[in-house]
């Protein structure tokens, strides 16, 4: 089978096509024709070494396909690794059958950035209608879904982006307000277009959008940390969260894999809000599978809307 390898760490260029021996069997797991590939920030982690877990080379990338089992039903899931390929390992923990009414597209997005929206803001940030809640890089994968979960929820959404064309996208998606998030005093600018501070945030980038972040917050508001794709790491005013009784929370969804429920019930409640139109995930480009190092080049850019994924398709 083709596979993208990595043989170093480094920029889009170490992600090789390859071919590679097809996958044997394995206890509780699916071998998965793979059609979609989702392409993520944890997968620009593990090429330049930074993600969470130890990585060992070489690898495949990819945490998150749509593919066939060997029965022909079609699944959704969450792979430890190996998702840019043809085939791909699937355990039955983690993989879940389509909807027939919900298509390959439609369903990719939702194994890790729609999950990760999901339990940030429900299982983490305890997001409850009514409340404002701050959701960073709203035209992405994870932001484009928070901004339409939060608002279907019933919160007053006010999203961070960094261009008026974002920034538009996540008007049209349902949020009452949208902040540039490269704006100075940025979190005044927050604060005014929510109508006071805000009760709960998701945070993805730290450095100075973290601290702004926690300026914007009420009395006792909550954030959800999920990454720090500015590349700073930011060490919390323990005074300001002390005035403020803010409480933050970090979050790593591979944390929720052992649990038995928590992901059937996130992935059951996507596939309910796409049927019902609460949910519209953003399709940001296709690329082939052996232009990965283009579709790596695009998701740190940053000047795509909503999701990138890999076609596996010879």
């Amino acid at each position: 089978m083709r596979a993208v390898v990595m043989e170093k760490f480094g920029g889009p260029e170490v992600l090789r096509l390859a071919e590679v021996p097809d996958l044997e069997p394995r206890v509780a797991h699916e071998v998965l024709r793979v059609t979609r590939a989702g392409v993520n920030w944890a997968d620009v982690h593990t090429r330049t070494d930074s993600y969470l877990a130890p990585m060992t080379l070489p690898c495949v990338p990819g945490n998150e396909v749509v593919g066939r089992a060997p029965d022909g039903r079609r699944l959704l899931a969450l792979t430890r690794g190996g998702g840019y390929a043809e085939q791909a390992h699937a355990h039955r923990r983690v993989s879940w059958e389509i909807p027939d009414d919900i298509s390959d597209d439609q369903a990719l997005p939702l194994a890790l950035q729609g999950q990760a929206a999901w339990h940030l803001l429900f299982t983490v940030a305890g997001v409850r209608p009514g409340e404002s809640v701050l959701i960073p890089a709203a035209a992405g994968g994870v932001g484009s879904m928070a901004v339409q979960l939060a608002h279907a929820a019933g919160a007053r959404v006010v999203a961070l982006a960094s261009t008026e064309e974002k920034r538009q996208l996540a008007l049209d998606l349902g949020a009452a307000a949208a902040v540039d998030s490269t704006a100075e005093e940025l979190a005044d600018r927050v604060v005014e277009a929510a109508g006071g501070p805000v009760q709960a945030a998701l945070e993805m980038t730290g450095g100075r959008v973290l601290r702004q972040t926690l300026g914007a917050l009420a009395p006792r508001g909550r954030v959800a940390v999920y990454g720090y794709v500015g590349g700073r790491l930011t060490d919390l005013p323990t005074r300001l969260l002390l005035e403020k009784s803010i409480t933050v929370s970090g979050f790593w969804l591979p944390h929720l894999y052992g649990d038995r429920a928590a992901l059937s019930a996130g992935v059951e409640a996507l596939f309910g809000a796409v049927r019902t139109g609460a949910l519209r995930p953003v399709t940001g480009g296709l690329y082939p599978l052996a232009e990965a190092a283009a579709a790596h080049s695009a998701l740190a850019s940053r000047t795509h809307l909503g999701k990138l994924a890999l076609n596996t398709a010879a």
